[in-house]
């Protein structure tokens, strides 16, 4: 059986979701989620639940897309989500519909719109890089100082210190420490 979720939010805990609620409660909705939380929130856990419990065939409602998505960027990606997934989206005042053939145009443009935005971003990066290389810049990590590294390397097998104390000793992260002694444990175990 396809069930119809609806999708209620506002932005804080003093608003209230009432006129999206007897918007939502026409459609019949099997099942509401509701959160008064920030839009520009990227985690938030009606909607995380929502993404996990709707299957083929089900519908999602809300009353506009400035419910669902945070940025144009994260509604397309939210509408691209859910047509992956073959769940029908209908937003009620835009009066949009993904099963329908109105609906199916537009989200073939969202989607062009989306892949039109990697596109460019990948670009802008690639010319970014070759700028900075044309000037004697060469992107990744920073070297690391060996001295600081040895040391932290020394503190770390001492027992004694967490990686936070050594951090704060010699200056290397912990990310990096732990990355250089997994590199040293692998290259242990090849000979």
């Amino acid at each position: 059986m396809n069930y119809i979720y609806g999708y209620a939010r506002v932005s804080t805990r003093s608003q209230e979701l009432n006129c999206q609620l007897d918007i939502l409660e026409k459609y019949n909705c099997n099942e509401i989620l509701t959160e008064k939380i920030s839009g520009t929130k990227s985690n938030r856990p009606a909607l995380n639940k929502l993404k996990d419990v709707v299957r083929e065939g089900d519908m999602v409602i809300v009353e506009s897309w400035s419910r669902l998505g945070r940025s144009t960027k994260d509604l397309i990606d939210l509408v691209d989500f859910f047509s992956q997934k073959k769940v029908n989206v209908i937003s009620d005042k835009e009066k949009f519909d993904t099963s329908t053939p109105q609906g199916k145009l537009m989200l073939t443009v969202f989607q062009a719109f989306a892949e039109f935005e990697r596109d460019l971003i990948v670009d802008r990066t690639k010319e970014g890089l070759k700028s900075a290389r044309a000037r004697g810049r060469v992107g990744g990590r920073p070297p690391v100082d060996q001295k600081k590294l040895d040391q932290a390397i020394s503190l770390y097998e001492t027992k004694k210190y967490s990686g936070r104390e050594i951090k704060e000793m010699t200056g290397i992260s912990q990310s990096t420490l732990y990355r250089y002694l997994r590199k040293i444990k692998n290259e242990d175990f090849s000979k």
